[in-house]
């Protein structure tokens, strides 16, 4: 059974219709990424899935229900980590807990041992200014993780930081969506790592923006990254983007 899916999604702006007939689905703890060019719609997408801006037609559903009106319970994590300067670690992932009114004591008893089990035990106490790039991304991953959302969301989380760091990060990514079964979106410029983070790739293109391409990734090769099977996802979207 789909865990989410998008059923007929249009969306115009003064008229101009930005995003016309949007359909596809995710199983539960499936990675969707999202490929196009600047400006063709992807974000304007992700503002409806979050419902911070409402479809002008077409209907939301989570695990067959209807929740096109009403409240969504959506992690967003964007491109910059937005964590707070004068907080902590601990005090930063513990935000999704205080935005629920849940007391100081109860949500530093949740959060310690996800940071322990995700390896950031020896940080909790350090302020953003005193982490990487990559640990800063980490730790808004885990913010955003805390909230026990139905979907998380990624605008270009990776996208500022150099390629070594992003190897790293990728590999520790990986390793926490697969264990925790989170249905995860991403948006991305980036045709290598929506290869290699995706069980599926959709590209958006054309004026309104709709889907022209989505390619089922098979990523339980040996040696993925350098197989024939990645060098032919590539060239399917790199060719698919040449011709729209």
């Amino acid at each position: 059974m789909d865990y989410i899916r998008l059923e007929n999604i249009s969306k115009s702006y003064n008229n101009i219709k930005i995003i016309e007939d949007i359909n596809f689905s995710l199983k539960k703890g499936e990675i969707v990424s999202f490929l196009g060019k600047s400006g063709v719609g992807k974000t304007t997408l992700f503002n409806i899935l979050a419902g911070f801006e409402e479809a002008d037609t077409g209907n939301i559903f989570l695990q067959n229900k209807d929740i096109t009106d009403k409240k969504k319970n959506i992690s967003y994590m964007t491109q910059k980590h937005l964590l707070l300067p004068y907080l902590n670690v601990l005090d930063n992932v513990c935000l999704s807990f205080k935005i629920k009114n849940i007391d100081k004591k109860t949500a530093y008893e949740k959060a310690i041992p996800i940071l322990k089990k995700f390896g950031l035990e020896k940080h909790i106490n350090k302020y953003p200014s005193e982490l990487s790039g990559g640990m800063k991304q980490r730790v808004s991953f885990i913010r955003a993780y805390l909230k026990e959302s139905d979907l998380m969301l990624f605008d270009e989380p990776f996208s500022a930081l150099d390629s070594i760091t992003k190897e790293d990060i990728y590999e520790w990514f990986k390793q926490v969506i697969k264990y925790e079964q989170k249905t995860t979106i991403f948006i991305t410029h980036d045709i290598n790592e929506a290869i290699y983070l995706s069980d599926k790739v959709y590209i958006l293109a054309k004026k309104p923006a709709n889907i022209v391409l989505a390619l089922d990734i098979d990523n339980n090769v040996k040696d993925f990254r350098t197989s024939s099977q990645f060098l032919l996802y590539y060239k399917q979207i790199t060719d698919c983007l040449k011709n729209i």
